[in-house]
């Protein structure tokens, strides 16, 4: 089965696991509309070549990693679009969550949705017990306090931004766990695979940064322009925009060298830069890259 296909058969089995007779009903529509259809699925799909460069011998458990990585996503992007931080009217070309769902859902919605990824590797552990608890730490550890996502969206609210730590946990931080949790379901260490998602997460934060400089809102899908208008540091402004796409070169250059060695080296190679042209603007008339 294609990787796109595992990615999303899992995501919807985790979604089912939020649905029931019981449960309110408007909730659980917001779990599913903020989580379908899926934008590009770029941190599962990491996970799961990972896995299989180091032999995929459980695949249902990294199934589980690849459906509660990318629902932990889904959770930061619906708290990303709430007017206390954001306020972003559009997510992947429709509405956001609190837009089309209310305020308070979409609150829920992300509260939600956090606690599934955590539930969904907590049973997905039965099988496999000592990977299920480093797959839960590992992913916790990237989701919260010190140097989660939930740290980067902290240091916006601090009066002085240590601009390192900062990319590191907003963006990085998911890249990490999806290399690192890659591996730990395959049954290798996570240790060696860190550098490989830090440099990914690095190149898509650069990424993003052009693509928020220099495409239109209808061809990224959401608002732009949101670095300049709360201030944010940013690539762009820190190279210019042709230093900056230089910069991602390197940085994904950079990545494809640091993988480990694994039976599926030049697999997971030739997925990194699959993953580098998807990621790298197509940039408009005008500029010399």
């Amino acid at each position: 089965m294609p990787l796109s296909q595992r990615i999303d058969a899992a995501v919807l089995r985790a979604l089912d696991m939020t649905q029931g007779k019981e449960a309110p009903a408007q909730l659980g529509e917001a779990l599913r509309y903020a989580c379908l259809p899926g934008g590009a699925r770029i941190r599962p799909t990491i996970l799961m070549s990972v896995a299989q460069a180091c032999g995929d011998d459980a695949p249902a458990l990294s199934d589980a990693a690849a459906a509660a990585l990318e629902v932990i996503h889904c959770a930061s992007l619906v708290h990303d679009d709430l007017p206390c931080f954001d306020d972003a009217d559009l997510r992947r070309g429709k509405p956001s969550v609190h837009k089309a769902h209310s305020q308070p859902l979409a609150v829920l919605t992300g509260d939600s949705l956090i606690i599934l990824a955590f539930d969904v590797l907590a049973r997905a552990a039965e099988a496999e017990p000592l990977r299920g608890v480093r797959l839960m730490q590992t992913l916790a550890r990237r989701t919260g306090m010190p140097g989660g996502i939930c740290a980067g969206q902290g240091w916006e609210s601090e009066p002085e931004v240590d601009l390192e730590a900062y990319h590191r946990s907003k963006t990085a931080a998911l890249f990490i766990a999806a290399t690192e949790m890659g591996a730990v379901s395959a049954g290798h260490d996570a240790e060696p695979w860190g550098d490989l998602g830090a440099l990914i997460g690095e190149a898509f934060q650069v990424a993003d940064d052009l693509r928020d400089a220099v495409l239109d809102e209808k061809s990224l899908g959401k608002p732009v322009g949101q670095d300049d208008l709360h201030g944010r540091p940013n690539a762009v402004a820190a190279y210019g925009v042709e230093g900056a796409v230089a910069r991602l070169k390197d940085i994904l250059a950079g990545a494809i060298a640091s993988i480990p060695s694994c039976p599926g080296e030049a697999a997971l190679a030739e997925m990194v830069r699959l993953q580098a042209q998807a990621i790298m603007p197509k940039m408009p008339a005008g500029y010399r890259v």
